[in-house]
């Protein structure tokens, strides 16, 4: 039996509605919930990434211990279908650039790294030949 997944990834913020404007802009995701304590990010009908204040406790603990690296180990990735307009909405966010657009050996498609507002490290990939679309 094959099981169905749909990841639906959560980010601690310090600013949710900054963040989800970011994501709203660079990546071409839509705010359904919207507001400063949590959003949901959609691409088409499909969620796929949550935001949530790092201070707001809700019905669980804290998200975030504030004296840990933001997001270490940990990459927000993204495969898109337009790279290079991609590429265009990351350069003019003004967004910290890690790693310039390039291709990637090991997955063989051309990617960009860069910084969201609350320092998570964001990867916007192109096409691989590997899994054409």
């Amino acid at each position: 039996m094959t099981q169905s997944i749909w990841p639906q990834f959560m980010l601690a913020c310090s600013d949710v509605e900054r963040t989800s404007r970011f994501y709203c802009e660079v990546v071409g995701l839509e705010s359904r919930h919207g507001g400063p304590e949590y959003d949901q990010l959609f691409a088409g009908d499909e969620l796929v990434m949550q935001l949530h204040d790092d201070e707001v406790e809700d019905h669980h603990d804290a998200l975030r211990d504030n004296d840990a690296p933001i997001g270490n180990g940990v990459l927000v990735w993204f495969e898109v279908s337009d790279f290079d307009s991609a590429v265009e909405r990351v350069r003019a966010s003004g967004a910290a650039i890690d790693l310039d657009v390039h291709i990637n050996p090991n997955a063989k498609q051309p990617e960009i790294w860069f910084r969201d507002p609350e320092g998570y490290r964001v990867v916007l990939a192109g096409q691989s030949e590997y899994r054409p679309r």
